[in-house]
């Protein structure tokens, strides 16, 4: 806690009603999470099985653990929830799977099942190609975000692609609960329907999760920030984390404006803003703050920093890519020579994974050792996952989705009617789709 500044401090202390923390870029949102668990803990009785934290990425979701079992060293923190909206959501479906007319061996179809999925049920419709697939299947996600049913969707159809669409997010569902399936949307989507369906399961939760915590908070849609509310109940038991300048994720359904929500949803809401960057320089921030000037928000801010002036930014034109990527090789060995900084010291950022392999080959050509971060992972390769469904079906010859990655790889020829059917007679009669 001595390392918290004012504004952090207050934050991590205040329980007295629901709190929002404008946390700006480099603003030290983690440690006050982090502080915060460990405060209503230490400080405020909670016992850990009664406190949640829920964040977007797994990555951000272990670093917070690892915090907070550094802070509780020696400390229980059994029951303690700190994970993404998918994985709360996975647990909730787990737990209440009874309630939703799924089987407890349920599968979860990634983004591949989906594609492979609605690529079978369009063919009995048009002729398609891979962009309208992908326009269909994110049309889909987009309504389950915005908790539209499909004859919601329909009604609201403007298009023929929308009409498309909703037809085909009909189908889509019916082949999910024939599979005994669900999709990530789903695992967020499931329990929040599920709660506003049956108050009891509702009471339950809300008794088992006494006090929320979320992250990233401007990048929630609108199914979590109604899992969020129904959790939270009028008990106020909140304290949010975001910042509406930082929303990259709106064209996935994100909707920053969930922010300035929480002031009609929480009249006695308290915002604390966090405006001291730990991060850069004076000069990048400067830079930052008349760039973040020009956006619409309701809640303003300035980015500081104890860091100093610091050095200039340069802006470098170069007359084509291989130009820039050899600049970018040349100018990392001119610093380490110069200024005796390692190759560790820098990072190199681009837009878009085809744009690595030049970058790749100029660095191996100065003999600048680097590592890769992003691209698709060794087991989220199509031929990979292929192998291991079979490999998991002759483990297991009830895992339905493993069975179902099976029957078409490669391609036999049987359609979604016919697994449909065969997903149907399954789940009537308690079986796994491979012994029906």
């Amino acid at each position: 806690m001595k390392q918290l500044n004012p504004h952090q401090l207050a934050a991590v202390r205040h329980i007295g009603s629901p709190l929002l923390v404008l946390a700006g870029a480099g603003s030290g949102k983690t440690s006050v999470i982090t502080q915060k668990i460990a405060w209503l803990i230490n400080e405020c009785d909670y016992q850990p099985r009664h406190i949640a934290a829920v964040t977007f990425t797994n990555k951000a979701a272990r670093e917070m653990k690892e915090r907070v079992g550094q802070l509780l060293r020696g400390q229980s923190t059994r029951g303690l929830v700190i994970s993404t909206f998918h994985t709360l959501g996975l647990n909730i479906i787990r737990r209440e799977v009874g309630h939703l007319g799924l089987k407890s061996s349920f599968s979860i179809f990634d983004e591949h099942d989906c594609l492979s999925l609605i690529k079978e049920l369009l063919i009995k419709e048009v002729d398609s190609n891979d962009e309208q697939l992908k326009r269909l299947v994110n049309m889909i996600s987009r309504w389950k975000n915005d908790m539209l049913s499909p004859d919601q969707a329909l009604a609201s159809a403007s298009e023929q692609e929308e009409v498309l669409g909703a037809r085909l997010y009909e189908a889509y569902q019916r082949s999910l609960r024939a599979y005994n399936a669900v999709d990530f949307d789903d695992l967020i989507l499931l329990p929040t329907q599920l709660f506003v369906q049956n108050p009891e399961v509702l009471e339950k939760w809300r008794r088992r999760i006494r006090y929320l915590l979320v992250d990233e908070y401007q990048d929630t849609n609108t199914m979590q920030y109604e899992l969020v509310k129904l959790l939270t109940g009028d008990r106020g038991c909140l304290t949010v984390v975001g910042d509406d300048d930082q929303s990259i994720y709106s064209w996935r359904g994100a909707r920053p404006e969930n922010l300035h929500q929480l002031q009609d949803d929480y009249p006695d809401l308290r915002v604390v803003k966090l405006e001291q960057n730990y991060r850069s320089t004076n000069t990048i921030l400067t830079a930052a703050n008349a760039l973040i000037a020009n956006n619409q928000h309701v809640f303003e801010k300035a980015l500081w920093s104890e860091y100093g002036k610091g050095e200039p930014i340069r802006v470098i034109m170069c007359s084509d890519e291989e130009a820039e990527v050899q600049r970018i090789a040349t100018d990392i060995l001119m610093m380490t020579v110069q200024r005796k900084l390692r190759f560790k010291d820098f990072a190199v950022l681009y837009r878009g994974n085809h744009q690595a392999r030049l970058l790749e080959v100029q660095l191996q050509a100065h003999q600048v050792p680097y590592m890769l971060t992003g691209g698709t992972s060794f087991f989220s390769r199509v031929e990979i996952k292929d192998l291991m469904a079979y490999l998991k079906l002759l483990i297991n010859p009830d895992d339905d989705n493993a069975f179902l990655r099976c029957i078409n790889t490669p391609r036999r020829k049987i359609g979604p009617s016919i697994l449909e059917s065969l997903g149907s007679y399954a789940h009537q009669a308690g079986v796994s789709m491979y012994t029906a």
